[in-house]
């Protein structure tokens, strides 16, 4: 339906762009009814905007679709997937964070920026706020980012690059105090640009944005900020595979495994439990960033799958470790060989997460915010991206405080692939994606399925008896004609 007057107007108001807002303005339309479609438009002098289209939250819900999105990295491709989530029937977006990337333009992925015209803007790392103004306003530049803009509403959260790369609540990886200035005045920059070109309300308070959305008692969305509010720096996991000596091991043992060790916050995560347990909603679903289900890879694979060492003895090593665990594991117990049970020994071949800058490097935070869902009965969907690859796991505890529960299964959680930054296959370039997805599906207990090399969304579906997620790819991002297909379905029942 498109619209070529507006005829009954339902609000309206005047609102400035000044200096203080990089020129951007913000409205929050009032008085409008849930469940009701409305478009909009801004008018300035003669000249009007193209309409636009929302949507309001509904009283009551028999049904939601939503587009879940993360990694939308300008340089790497085009924003293909935008395009198709546009033409779809969801009612809502959901992007995870990584909305925009921080670096130069000629850093990360960038390789065929120029020969798509897709250079990052401005030239330098994103360090003050006129630097984060411009890539934001590059970004929205984009047509498929303005075309899915228009058409349906956002409901947002930040990750580490709308920041810095491996960003916590007190540093970045990819910040530099001593030539970068401080990390506080960074982050500020950033969360002020965010705010200016982001759909989020914005409060008293720009570093909280955790919030919930209640979908007409058929979903809670809470949205969860695993980023830069509580977050503790994450710990080096050659330290922890005791890689690097029994000194370094024992610091990062003792970091890991603390009961204080953050990453939600503790304000963040009391505020999770009581919007939890206060929700009367068939489905608690969890809007976050970073994996929660456990990646889980005994040490020796982890020591043997080095990413930089390409020679054809590190892949033949590569390949046999993962060869022996997998003929490990799938011999009974009373048939093992004496290595093979001392692979299947975690005391001897301990598991690891592979990636500790997700909930597998904060496993007591984890515990206890499975735990809460446990207690209160709730039926969790958990949602994340930065990895860009496509996940779907169950969610299980870990015994921590109870080994009986060990294994007993929470959740699940739905993780979509990346809109345009690469995935695993750039940086496990000896195996080809099948390789991949053979390894993490045998070698991750709690690991359905995976998909290792392409670009898409996830789309959701909620009802009173299911939760349905659907992985859709595109074909290509270097090019503007691109095909769509459906890669993946998986049902979670109420």
């Amino acid at each position: 339906m498109q619209l070529t007057r507006f005829s009954t107007s339902v609000s309206q108001g005047t609102e400035s762009a000044s200096a203080d807002t990089g020129y951007t303005a913000k409205v929050d339309a009032t008085g409008l009814s849930a469940g009701t479609v409305y478009f909009y438009r801004f008018v300035f002098g003669s000249t009007r905007s193209p309409v636009g289209v929302t949507r309001t939250l509904p009283a009551t819900a028999s049904s939601l679709k939503l587009a879940v999105m993360s990694c939308s990295n300008y340089p790497a491709g085009y924003f293909n997937v935008y395009g198709e989530v546009a033409s779809s029937d969801v009612e809502c977006v959901v992007h995870l964070g990584d909305y925009i990337y921080e670096y130069a333009a000629n850093g990360y992925a960038s390789g065929t920026a120029a020969s798509m015209g897709r250079l990052s803007q401005p030239a330098n790392e994103l360090l003050s706020l006129s630097d984060y103004r411009a890539r934001h306003a590059q970004y929205k530049s984009d047509p498929d980012s303005k075309n899915l803009h228009g058409k349906l509403p956002f409901i947002c959260i930040w990750d580490d690059h709308e920041i810095a790369n491996d960003a916590y609540m007190d540093g970045a990886e990819n910040h530099s105090p001593a030539t970068e200035g401080t990390w506080a005045a960074r982050k500020a920059a950033a969360l002020q640009a965010y705010h200016e070109w982001m759909p989020i309300r914005t409060g008293s308070d720009k570093a909280k944005i955790y919030r919930s959305f209640n979908f007409g008692g058929l979903a809670s969305l809470h949205m969860l900020d695993t980023r830069l509010i509580g977050r503790d720096v994450q710990i080096d996991i050659a330290a922890l595979a005791g890689l690097q000596g029994t000194d370094a091991r024992n610091t990062a043992v003792a970091a890991f495994s603390s009961p204080t060790r953050q990453l939600l916050g503790a304000e963040q995560l009391q505020w999770l439990q009581g919007q939890m347990a206060a929700s009367t909603a068939t489905w608690q679903v969890l809007g976050q960033q970073v994996l929660m289900g456990r990646m889980e890879f005994p040490v020796s694979v982890l020591a043997a799958l080095n990413t930089t060492d390409t020679s054809t003895e590190a892949q033949a090593a590569g390949q046999k470790a993962v060869t022996d665990y997998l003929t490990a594991k799938g011999t009974p117990a009373n048939l093992r060989t004496p290595t093979q049970v001392a692979l299947m020994d975690t005391a001897q071949n301990p598991k690891l997460g592979y990636n500790l800058d997700a909930w597998d490097g904060y496993i007591v935070a984890r515990e206890t915010l499975l735990g809460t869902a446990a207690t209160l009965k709730k039926r969790l969907v958990v949602l994340a991206g930065d990895t860009h690859n496509a996940w779907h796991s169950d969610l299980t505890l870990m015994g921590l405080a109870n080994p009986a529960l060990a294994g007993v299964k929470v959740g699940e959680e739905f993780a979509t692939s990346s809109v345009s930054s690469p995935g695993l296959e750039e940086y496990l370039v000896t195996l080809t994606p099948p390789q991949i997805k053979g390894i993490f599906e045998g070698v991750v207990d709690d690991l359905n399925w995976m998909d290792a090399s392409r670009r898409g969304f996830l789309k959701m579906t909620f009802t009173p008896t299911e939760a349905k997620g659907e992985w859709f790819f595109v074909d290509t991002i270097t090019s503007r004609t691109y095909t769509t297909s459906l890669g993946h379905t998986a049902r979670m029942a109420a």
